[in-house]
């Protein structure tokens, strides 16, 4: 395609094959980064910035202007709350969020009430039409405003955003690897500097796929910790909470967060706080659950979305902040920790960086076996759970102040990440990961996987 000229069937390739890999289960923390993939995006954006150039032309570097290019913004999107951390980490530049809108609309609401509410940030999405339309509008803006720094928080699949950047326009570039439990695009480009935002990403960039990264934690406004007289187990029984879309727990894996649920409450003897859009489908096995071990429906709380995770698990003094599983989440984690809350992990079965366990303190409890949670969720008492949640809020304030973010991203030096050996080996159920695997294989399966990428795909089409 390349070879014919047609760039625009050639992004569209490219962005179709890496949907069906991060929409297919048994690739999920096992594919990271394709250096052909990524050769092939800098290839089209080559060839189309050489036809480009003679006719836009090119501006001197606009000190102070931070430009973001993105897939696009939704008010849930973990790096959506990034890119306003990078915005407020420098006050006194000029931001500009430019969106391709590859894979659906923007929340525009949210983008005017909340990143745009200041003057010096704008927002900006490309043109309706192909994708070799929206290279050309992202590859001219880029020449006419030539800004200080470019950030780069593509989506998984976004083929223009990673052929836009090319050596030859001299730019100052980072790639954001926030996609990082899936095949990417744009983890090998080798003109942008690559940032992990985690321990996990940051030692598995650097060890095992071989790239010069560099450690940006992820950090949370620091809105304080529990009071000194906090009084856990208030109500008698374990509070804990869960913080987490589908996307993240409605995946199909050997065992259930939504079958957990009712049987964390009946361990804990108190209540489960929910946080994050859940499917009408979930909802309902969660309180068939609940039905089945005789308990009251109150005792399960859904919140679909709230201002602040870190406020909410205050405000129903929340004991124990289990993270979401079979994926975890790394945001909602260190707002629990900054919040002073304990924390349960999920040792996933086969991948360390799924399990976030190095994001958290090092005398986090975790576990694998449920059976190992719900005995941990009865045996807690309320001196415990004061000396794990001085631990988190701990570990929060040394690694994940917003300070740390604006230090690194002046230059400062910050603490990195232990080192891997400093933790324990990861040790794969390799017995549970073949049955898993052999489970995927099945027509039902492959059906369903089926419908959930044309529903993705009428997803993107219908988003208003």
């Amino acid at each position: 395609m390349i070879e014919l000229g047609k760039l625009d069937q050639a992004l569209r390739l490219i962005h179709d094959f890496v949907e069906r890999i991060i929409t297919e289960p048994l690739c999920t923390s096992e594919v990271f980064g394709s250096e052909i993939l990524d050769a092939l995006c800098q290839q089209i954006g080559q060839l189309n910035l050489a036809s480009l150039a003679a006719s836009t032309a090119r501006a001197p570097v606009c000190e102070g202007l931070c430009v973001y290019i993105v897939s696009k913004v939704q008010k849930s999107g973990g790096h959506t709350r990034v890119i306003e951390d990078f915005i407020r980490a420098r006050p006194d530049a000029r931001h500009m969020i430019w969106s391709t809108e590859l894979d659906g609309h923007s929340d525009t609401d949210y983008i005017t009430q909340n990143i745009c509410k200041n003057n010096n940030v704008s927002f900006e999405r490309g043109p309706k039409g192909d994708y070799l339309a929206r290279l050309n509008w992202l590859q001219h803006g880029l020449l006419s405003v030539r800004p200080h720094k470019v950030y780069l928080f593509n989506h998984h699949q976004d083929s223009v955003a990673v052929a836009a950047i090319q050596p030859a326009m001299g730019l100052d570039a980072v790639f954001y690897h926030h996609g990082d439990h899936h095949l990417c695009l744009g983890v090998f480009l080798p003109n942008l500097q690559h940032i992990d935002p985690h321990p996990m990403g940051y030692h598995h960039c650097r060890s095992v796929l071989g790239i010069d990264n560099v450690y940006v934690p992820l950090t949370v406004d620091d809105k304080h910790g529990i009071a000194e007289d906090r009084v856990f187990l208030h109500a008698g029984g374990l509070t804990t909470c869960t913080a987490a879309k589908s996307n993240k727990v409605e995946i199909p894996y050997f065992v259930s967060y939504l079958d957990m649920v009712p049987r964390i409450i009946l361990a804990g003897g108190g209540r489960h706080v929910h946080i994050g859009r859940l499917s009408w489908w979930a909802l309902a096995r969660i309180r068939r659950g609940l039905k089945q071990y005789g308990i009251a429906a109150d005792r399960f709380i859904y919140l679909p979305w709230v201002a602040s995770v870190w406020r909410t698990l205050q405000e129903y003094q929340v004991d124990l902040y289990i993270a979401s599983f079979p994926y975890g989440g790394g945001l909602t984690l260190i707002e629990a920790m900054g919040a002073g809350i304990p924390v349960a992990l999920h040792r996933h079965i086969s991948s360390r960086i799924l399990s976030c366990i190095e994001l958290a303190y090092p005398q986090a409890f975790s576990w694998r076996d449920p059976e190992a949670l719900l005995s941990y969720c009865r045996g807690l008492d309320t001196a415990t759970l004061q000396q794990q949640a001085a631990m988190a809020r701990l570990h929060y304030q040394v690694f994940h102040r917003h300070q740390v973010l604006h230090d690194a991203l002046h230059g400062i030096a910050i603490a990195q990440p232990l080192a891997a050996s400093a933790w324990s080996p990861f040790i794969a159920a390799m017995d549970e990961r073949g049955f898993w695997m052999e489970r995927q294989l099945s027509l039902k399966r492959m059906v369903a996987r089926l419908a959930y990428r044309m529903a993705r795909k009428l997803r993107a089409i219908l988003q208003p």
